[in-house]
């Protein structure tokens, strides 16, 4: 008991230092200036910060982030086993840095002025999004036949650097009221060194703030990859909650000339106005699904194959834990696809 209190009581300073970061960090998020300090911090660093990161062939931020886990396992394994004083110390300056570091990067981008106060107020009925899922049906329906398919009749992506390359040009004409973000002029968007474990968590893609590089599953079905890389370059560009990266990617998608990009859009669009309309009339989604194209249908089936059979404890632990994540940083929770519908509906208004 004498030497876990030592322990403690010589690495207090690190506690405190901690527990003052949050409290520093949560009093600044409520302040505008703060805010836009490090929002024009994070455009004066961004293109710098991804053009010395790009240059490697393979994900930096993945290779850190394993060292760092490791080290931290490592080292908390051994102050379980030895208590050594010098170790819980180590352990406390590594994650007051790395917290330190997060923050100032990152962490506060997600208390910048929201989207859907750049967009005039409107009032959203049930109506609006049956309409609007109408919609995006029969432009899935009509994209659907243009692209190119495997010999299973799945949707395949023919290219996809091309489509990488589309966005990064798209990101330069997003609508000004929107958007005043200075456009990334390179591109950092790596497949996951992690993408195995990835096909079990449910996580599509992750933004790295440390490297500035964008990471996501290759092994996806061919449906979703290309609307994952427009989000993931969002982050980039500086949008930090998810549904506004996500709005972002629908902006780019929309002006698109590559057909792949617009089809996986169209259809996370679509998706997303199901989920939001099947809490309140199940009915007309089972309706919706229905009128899928046959082609529709087969993509539609690949993915819940994927997903399903790679459900199971860690894609309920990430769920979880992401969900926490994102309600901590004043956003929906991940089942929660209203933000996103909400500004869909305004902006297509």
């Amino acid at each position: 008991m004498d030497t876990k209190k030592y322990i403690f009581i010589k690495n207090k300073f690190w506690a405190i230092i901690l527990v003052a970061q949050f409290s520093l960090f949560y009093i600044l998020s409520k302040i505008d200036f703060a805010v836009d300090f490090f929002s024009n911090l994070y455009e004066w660093k961004k293109n710098f910060h991804i053009l010395i990161f790009s240059k490697f062939g393979f994900s930096v931020g993945d290779v850190i982030y394993t060292i760092v886990s490791l080290y931290l396992i490592y080292g908390i394994i051994n102050l379980i086993r030895k208590r050594k004083s010098e170790t819980l110390r180590q352990l406390f300056i590594v994650i007051n840095v790395s917290y330190f570091l997060y923050q100032c990067l990152w962490g506060m981008l997600y208390f910048q002025t929201p989207i859907i106060e750049k967009l005039p107020k409107k009032s959203i009925t049930d109506t609006d999004l049956k309409n609007l899922t109408i919609k995006y049906l029969n432009l899935c329906k009509q994209t659907r036949e243009k692209v190119s398919e495997d010999k299973n009749g799945i949707f395949i992506i023919k290219d996809v650097r091309r489509i990488e390359k589309e966005i990064l040009q798209l990101q330069q004409v997003l609508p000004s009221q929107i958007s005043s973000k200075k456009p990334v002029s390179q591109l950092s968007l790596k497949p996951s060194l992690y993408s195995k474990i990835m096909n079990y968590t449910g996580i599509l893609g992750y933004y790295n703030p440390f490297t500035a590089e964008s990471q996501y599953n290759p092994n996806l079905p061919s449906s979703q990859v290309p609307f994952t890389l427009a989000h993931e370059m969002s982050h980039q560009l500086g949008f930090a909650r998810e549904q506004e990266a996500s709005f972002i990617a629908y902006l780019c998608a929309k002006s698109s000339g590559n057909l792949d990009l617009q089809y996986s859009a169209q259809l996370y669009v679509l998706k997303s106005l199901l989920r939001n309309l099947s809490i309140k009339d199940e009915r007309f989604v089972k309706d919706i699904l229905s009128k899928y194209s046959d082609k529709m249908k087969k993509d539609r089936k690949n993915e819940l194959m994927f997903f399903t059979k790679h459900e199971g404890l860690l894609s309920d632990v990430f769920g979880f834990t992401n969900d926490l994540f994102l309600k901590s940083n004043q956003q929906d929770g991940s089942i929660t696809y209203s933000y996103f519908v909400t500004l869909l509906v305004i902006y297509e208004a």
